[in-house]
């Protein structure tokens, strides 16, 4: 899941001021101005090509040259796409949190096959295709209470929080309560030293900040011997070992609907968020107050799902990075253009990409899971009903490592707690037929 730096504004499209939809093609809009945004969008972003490899390939079997060979084709089809077709200046990676799922919760926990999962992303695609093509995705997003689709950000941010604070060695396991302190070895130190360059650099607004926090700890550890420098500095493209790899026909299982279902639903509320938020806030909006071509991008949105599965990766989601390109003044298609040429050279850099060291992407962790879990702050925690649901999601998706817990619970409990204080009716039909759905799954997973 792409980090939210902007809140998301949910379904209820708000009463900014509309700009001229004519703005966002405007061909008095010079070109450098579309390039300088699509080159800053691209800065923004491309912590992706290291980190994303870097989570996928953590005890899962994927190799790590074809999940970087993977996030990149994502990257650079999906951002093009998104520029030709939904002539929308935004960016399209894999998302954070979705590949955190995927990889410790799917993967790693649950013991599935990292074939079988990919094919569950494919088919997550194909059902978020569906829902971008039909009246389905109103329907979705218009029943998914706000104060879940706030508390599912919030916790994921610390699930990512989690792993960045495990893989640099502030946090590790204890036999008497789970976990405890970590060692607090070389790991943390250096942790520190790239946390404090990007906070640095984010509070300048400097688009290199995720990266030159990278680039400090992976730096310092190879000059310390921490860490093996590459034998070489680039490679071709894996398109071997994780491409087209996917087992279609075994994510079918019915023990696996929950987790269809969840990454169905994450993709939606990030796409949602996303499209929403960057729009309001960049006056990317028409009369109504909804945002430009929502449609056609959610539909590229669902694309990136589905393509993802195929080559190998974790859902691809439009990411909210791409307002500091829009800022920049790249506003029409042309700039996500640009930001897909940017990544193509990134194929060639696996063996450079593989020889970061885990707790060198943990500041980026970290400081995804800050600006996601920054959304609590909407949750109405003086209405107990809401709070419950809310709170339950938020917690239970870092302490069972599993995003799809937290969502199905929230939901459940939101309908019934509505329901025990009274409240019932305001519970829409939409959200009554999640609960069910989820109390359903939920069931299915436990059977299972």
């Amino acid at each position: 899941m792409n980090p939210p730096s902007l809140p998301p504004t949910g379904t209820s499209f708000g009463a900014a001021s509309p700009a001229n939809p004519a703005n966002l093609e405007n061909p008095a809009n010079p070109i450098h101005r579309d390039v300088v945004g699509g080159l800053t969008t691209f800065f923004t972003m491309a912590y992706i090509v290291v980190v994303n490899p870097a989570i996928l390939s953590d005890g899962t079997g994927i190799p790590f040259s074809g999940a970087l060979t993977a996030t990149v084709l994502v990257a650079v089809s999906m951002t093009l796409v998104m520029g030709a077709y939904a002539r929308l200046p935004f960016g399209v990676a894999p998302g954070m949190g979705l590949n955190a799922f995927f990889a410790y919760t799917l993967i790693v926990a649950q013991r599935i096959p990292w074939q079988v999962a990919l094919g569950i992303i494919f088919w997550a695609g194909v059902l978020f295709l569906v829902a971008s093509l039909t009246r389905l995705r109103e329907l979705a997003a218009l029943a998914i209470p706000d104060s879940l689709r706030v508390a599912s950000a919030a916790g994921i941010g610390l699930l990512l929080a989690f792993i960045g604070l495990q893989n640099s060695g502030f946090v590790g396991p204890n036999p008497a309560t789970l976990v405890g302190v970590g060692p607090l070895d070389y790991r943390a130190i250096l942790c520190l030293a790239g946390l404090f360059v990007s906070v640095r650099l984010t509070r300048s607004g400097n688009p290199l900040a995720y990266l030159a926090g990278i680039f400090v700890v992976t730096a310092a550890a190879w000059a310390g011997g921490y860490v093996q420098t590459p034998r070489q500095w680039f490679s071709a493209p894996d398109f071997s070992s994780a491409f087209l790899q996917l087992d279609v026909v075994g994510a079918l299982r019915w023990s696996l609907a929950p987790a269809i279902v969840t990454v169905l639903m994450t993709d939606l509320f990030d796409s949602l968020s996303t499209f929403i938020g960057v729009a309001h806030a960049a006056g990317l909006i028409d009369e109504r107050g909804q945002p430009l071509r929502l449609r056609e991008g959610l539909i590229v949105d669902a694309w990136a799902t589905l393509i993802a599965g195929l080559v190998g990766s974790s859902s691809g989601t439009a990411y909210v990075e791409s307002i500091a390109g829009i800022r920049m003044g790249g506003r029409s298609g042309r700039t996500a253009i640009v930001t897909a040429l940017c990544f193509l050279p990134c194929l060639f850099i696996a063996p450079l990409a593989a020889a970061v060291p885990n707790y060198a992407t943990a500041p980026v962790l970290l400081l995804v899971g800050v600006s996601m879990f920054g959304t609590v702050i909407r949750i109405p925690f003086d209405r107990v009903e809401v709070a419950v649901p809310a709170f339950a999601t938020l917690v239970l998706i870092p302490l069972t490592f599993s995003i799809t817990q937290g969502i199905l619970w929230g939901f459940v409990l939101h309908a019934l707690l509505h329901q025990l204080v009274g409240r019932g009716r305001e519970v829409g039909l939409g959200a009554w037929a999640l609960a069910v759905v989820s109390a359903a799954l939920l069931a299915l997973e436990h059977a299972r």
